[in-house]
């Protein structure tokens, strides 16, 4: 008789669409998680050019805020006079350098331009002749057909103005960041949880360092690549001498691609001056990439990061894969940096098993 006078008992417990239900709050974190997963993938996809520009401006930055620290070791004084000095040495270098060299460079430029049209076109008649290589004609058709169906893909990085303005930005992150450091890492670090920013500082630490010491290491590199390919070149008659010592030493900021092209191009030079001399430029790409690879590399790499060369060449062609030509010149740092996190990772893990251990 009560039950009746009452009416029927109503369900005070949440339904299973109501955010109050403790299981459909658990399910909507994890969705959001997963969501938002998906969601910074797809812009990092989208935003893959400019996170590389910005990735090259931290390597720029690591490269003046390592010369900012040699000169600390002789010269005390303030940071910023510092970086002033290490860039205005450079702007001077390389003014000095295209000031000096600029006329003959420019010079070999177009001749260098023509003998390998040249060497291109004898290299491939001969294929033709025997055999291995289509004619001169499908050639042609092939390569308009190419051209035309990755032109609507080649992004803007590409164009001339492209490239300028990409450098352009490149500088400026790169100075700014160098500037005050200590600034972005701030940043940097009020984005992650609280527990873990001293461990995030250890390893931008480790990162940064790491970073200085292969910079360091490919312009000693770099250098001496492009001074003794120059002068085993101009002692051997290789024509052009000077501008491909100077695109040894460029190139030789990447490593394997890169001194396989400069070899390429001093051998196609080489023989279009003779047999003797293209002898004589096979002895020196294999006498100098030789010292590079067997004794100074090995001693720079005391000091600097020890990456094995299978790494290395697998990175870039991935990296050149995905990004193109920037990704292919960040390749080096990209691993380096990955590796330091990598080791560091395992560092703290060995020690949080000693520390258990002991217990």
């Amino acid at each position: 008789m009560s039950d009746a006078a009452t009416g029927p008992a109503i369900v005070q417990d949440p339904s299973p669409n109501e955010l109050r239900d403790p299981f459909v709050r658990q399910e909507l974190k994890r969705a959001t998680v997963w969501l938002g997963l998906a969601g910074a993938i797809a812009l990092a996809v989208i935003l893959v050019q400019p996170l590389l520009i910005i990735f090259a401006g931290l390597v720029f930055a690591a490269l003046l805020d390592g010369g900012v620290r040699l000169l600390g070791k002789v010269l005390p004084i303030g940071r910023g006079w510092r970086l002033l000095i290490v860039v205005l040495l450079t702007i001077a270098f390389l003014a000095g350098t295209f000031y000096l060299t600029g006329v003959q460079v420019s010079a070999q430029v177009s001749q260098l331009r023509s003998t390998l049209e040249s060497q291109a076109n004898r290299v491939t008649s001969w294929l033709s002749t025997q055999g291995l290589m289509p004619g001169a004609s499908d050639v042609s058709g092939i390569a308009r057909q190419a051209l035309s169906s990755v032109g609507r893909i080649t992004s803007w990085v590409g164009t001339a103005f492209g490239a300028l303005t990409t450098m352009f930005m490149i500088v400026v992150i790169g100075l700014f960041v160098a500037m005050d450091p200590r600034t972005y890492l701030r940043g940097l670090e009020w984005m992650v949880p609280r527990r873990n920013r001293a461990e995030f500082s250890v390893v931008v630490e480790w990162m940064g360092k790491t970073l200085r010491r292969l910079l360091a290491g490919r312009l000693l590199g770099m250098v001496a690549e492009g001074i003794l390919t120059g002068v085993a070149l101009s002692i051997g008659g290789v024509p052009m001498a000077m501008i491909l010592g100077i695109l040894t030493g460029l190139l030789a900021f990447i490593p394997n691609i890169g001194a396989f092209i400069s070899g390429a191009l001093m051998i196609a030079v080489g023989f279009s001056a003779g047999t003797h001399v293209g002898f004589w430029a096979i002895g020196t790409y294999v006498i100098v990439q030789g010292f590079d690879g067997y004794v100074l590399l090995p001693i720079v790499a005391k000091k600097t990061v020890d990456l094995p060369p299978a790494l290395t060449l697998g990175a870039q062609i991935m990296a050149s894969a995905l990004f193109g030509i920037l990704g292919l010149a960040l390749a080096d740092p990209m691993t380096a940096m990955v590796k330091t996190a990598l080791e560091r990772s395992a560092e703290r893990e060995g020690e949080q098993d000693s520390g258990k251990g002991v217990e």
